[in-house]
């Protein structure tokens, strides 16, 4: 498995796209994977092999780093700037390391499949979350 590298300042909605406003429930990066935890209603990492309720399907990614408690803004759908080395056309899915993206030939078993999103350019990922309910 490995994960794309993200710069954390360089993390920029397209400001067309939709976006959700929170909580964080733990300490969040820019660029990182996250879920609306509903016991909680706060945003925390997501993790395609967790055995959290929930916690295996993004809801987003952050836009912003946050501490516990402080606020947060999730890209929930849209184009989303993350300068990291993308491969056009390429799929990206949600990682096993706590909110982490990897590309789709990075998926191993156990892990539950949640897309989210393809690259446009190698640079900016066209986020629209797809999780179906399946483990690899």
């Amino acid at each position: 498995m490995t994960d794309i590298s993200i710069t954390s300042t360089s993390v920029v909605g397209d400001g067309s796209g939709k976006r959700s406003f929170g909580t964080a429930g733990e300490a969040i990066t820019a660029g990182q994977a996250v879920y609306l935890d509903a016991a909680v209603n706060k945003w925390k990492l997501a993790d395609s092999d967790s055995v959290v309720a929930g916690a295996n399907k993004a809801g987003g990614i952050a836009l912003n780093g946050a501490a516990l408690n402080q606020p947060v803004v999730v890209q929930v759908e849209g184009d989303l700037t993350i300068n990291a080395v993308l491969t056009k056309g390429s799929a990206y899915y949600l990682s096993e390391t706590p909110g982490g993206i990897q590309p789709v030939a990075d998926l191993t078993s156990g892990e539950n499949v949640c897309q989210l999103g393809i690259a446009k350019s190698t640079s900016v990922l066209a986020v629209r979350i797809v999780a179906p309910g399946v483990a690899v």
